[in-house]
């Protein structure tokens, strides 16, 4: 029996001849539409899905044949004996094909071996719709968490796409770690070649979208009906870049805390690096110890004034901060926050310490005073364990935070890349690079195009069009986005810039495109957060039954579970409001989302 244990999809910054995208030349989703009703410029509502049972499975090798693709083995899986956790929970996986496969294979220009690599997961009883699983990270795997199952993200989920009759694709996005190199740099060194570039920042979407969708054909006699990609932090930026570069392909994109500036969200890192370690100690070898600069109840204190200011602001004080916009205006980290006379002891912070916090939260900027990345929002979940996690790393392990981000930010979106044999698999050259990061040349290089390396890492990366959905938004397609306000890896405040730019260019932004804040929640799922919720059931009912989300409910699971959940107790409910509305109390029963309503 095979197993697999789901974990959340993280983009992680550092573990995070031409092949044309598809474009508009694959197999787009040709379904039919519901009329658009009377109404001038109603988009038009794209018909529900329908199912059919498999067909064929160990001989799609032969019955898929697609342009330059290689189908290595196409196998039954009984019922039964395929198990994932979710969560906590072994759960037996439905009767399906597992195809493997990798397309485009060749020898890069470092002289390694390149393909990207696939695996589909088909269900005997199928729905008629299309998943395409957008991972986390450096993508790099289709095994273990990224086994193609339909992660949904979130805390905790219950489901996954797989039992739910979706046909379900996973790929590593043109690339596999270096086995010759040890250390943190054996996942990114991918970024010396050109190719895999493009591959991991749009084109494996783009060359595996026509190519997954024919093998579905092959296997259940007819094309999926409806297309959706759904994935959380790089799998929230693949689905962004989707929407823009593919808009003719998918019909709904699922997004959570979406780094779709990754290369700006990786020079906010080197950032971080910096300000935090001018509250560090010294390690033994001279060295801040980034993880060190704030204890535990340093954060606390930090999180507990926030709730002083900010708690009550949506009209209950229960330790969730619902009012986002009041609470930045609200809460003052120079006033709020006592100054230590002498040691910081949980009940004040140094005037160094204080600077270092403001300056990570102000953001990125050049010599010239030029915003290099977006702020990010004062909320409780700071105190959370994923806040630690990224932000400043453990104080055992000093330098960990710096060295997260150095391997993407020196060999993925850095233009030239840096010599590996330079920066080497230890941590001590890595954190080198992010100390010594020089904001004006080295931010410069992520929108800098060069030689063999013909697109920035501004252009692979990020949508094609940004502030502009034209294709998908005229199809009748939908992208709901969702965001943790204390993500420490992608700003919630970029993600808001996201939506404001598509409402600046479409008044009828809502009807397309939605945003949903998580109070409390740090990167993708955990804190101090109502942060399990079944997301992509309200997508499909918006794209297929024109069901608007105003509200989805949400619901906090066990601390065990969830290690930053503080205060909050287990089992409460909250509604989990479209942007910008805040889920305001209107009284009730304090732990259940109906006692509130988006405001």
């Amino acid at each position: 029996m095979q197993t697999s244990t789901f974990r959340p999809a993280l983009a992680v910054l550092a573990l995070a001849a031409t092949l044309p995208a598809c474009g508009g030349s694959g197999t787009a989703n040709t379904s039919p539409t519901t009329p658009a009703t009377s109404t001038a410029g109603t988009l038009p509502r794209l018909a529900a899905a329908s199912g059919a049972a498999l067909a064929s499975c160990t001989d799609l090798a032969a019955k898929a044949a697609f342009a330059n693709t290689t189908i290595t083995s196409a196998t039954l899986a009984p019922a039964g004996s395929v198990t994932q956790t979710l969560n906590g929970v072994a759960t037996p996986m439905p009767e399906h094909c597992v195809v493997l496969g990798k397309m485009n294979e060749r020898t890069g220009v470092d002289g390694r071996p390149y393909a990207i690599g696939f695996e589909m997961r088909l269900p005997r009883d199928w729905n008629g719709r299309f998943f395409y699983q957008a991972n986390g990270g450096n993508d790099g795997s289709t095994t273990g968490g990224n086994a193609a199952f339909g992660n949904l993200p979130g805390g905790g989920p219950v489901s996954n796409a797989l039992l739910q009759g979706y046909a379900v694709i996973s790929s590593d996005a043109g690339h596999v770690p270096d086995a010759t190199r040890g250390g943190a740099i054996a996942g990114q060194v991918y970024g010396l070649d050109p190719q895999a570039r493009l591959d991991y920042g749009y084109n494996a979407v783009g060359q595996l979208t026509p190519m997954a969708k024919n093998l579905i054909k092959a296997a259940y006699g007819k094309a999926p009906d409806r297309s959706y990609i759904v994935g959380c932090s790089n799998g929230g930026r693949h689905g962004l870049v989707a929407a823009s570069r593919f808009g003719d392909q998918y019909d709904g994109v699922l997004a959570g805390a979406p780094g779709y500036n990754l290369p700006r969200a990786a020079v906010a890192q080197m950032w971080d690096a910096q300000a935090l370690a001018t509250a560090a100690p010294k390690a033994a070898d001279g060295r801040p110890n980034i993880g060190a600069g704030f204890s535990d109840p340093d954060l606390r204190l930090v999180a507990n004034k926030i709730l002083e200011r900010c708690d009550a602001l949506d009209g209950l004080a229960d330790g969730i901060v619902s009012d986002t916009p009041r609470c930045q205006a609200a809460f003052s980290l120079e006033k709020d926050v006592p100054i230590c006379a002498g040691t910081p002891d949980g009940t004040c912070l140094t005037a160094t310490q204080k600077a270092a916090l403001r300056k990570v939260y102000d953001g990125p900027k050049n010599s010239a005073g030029t915003a290099l990345y977006a702020r990010w929002s004062w909320d409780p979940g700071l105190a959370a364990p994923g806040w630690r996690a990224w932000k400043l790393g453990s104080a055992t392990a000093p330098g960990l935070t710096a060295t997260l981000g150095a391997p993407s930010m020196a060999f993925i979106f850095s233009t030239p890349p840096a010599n590996p044999d330079v920066l080497t698999g230890g941590g001590t050259t890595l954190l080198d690079y992010a100390l010594n990061f020089n904001f004006d040349t080295g931010a410069a290089a992520i929108h800098t195009a060069t030689g063999i390396y013909r697109e920035s890492s501004m252009s692979f990366m990020t949508p094609a069009t940004p502030g502009r959905l034209d294709t998908l938004r005229g199809r009748g397609g939908k992208v709901l986005v969702f965001h943790g306000v204390s993500d420490p890896v992608f700003s919630f405040d970029d993600t808001v810039d996201w939506l404001n730019a598509l409402k600046a260019n479409y008044a009828d932004a809502p009807s397309f495109a939605r945003v949903f804040a998580v109070p409390g929640m740090n990167h993708c799922s955990g804190g101090p957060a109502t942060d399990q919720f079944d997301m992509l059931g309200a997508l499909v009912d918006w794209v297929e039954n024109g069901a608007q989300p105003e509200a989805i409910r949400a619901t906090a699971r066990a601390a065990s579970a969830n290690p930053g959940l503080g205060t909050i107790p287990a089992g409460r409910t909250r509604p989990l409001c479209s942007w910008p509305k805040v889920a305001t109390y209107v009284g009730g029963n304090v732990d259940d989302a109906a006692s509130f309503s988006c405001q």
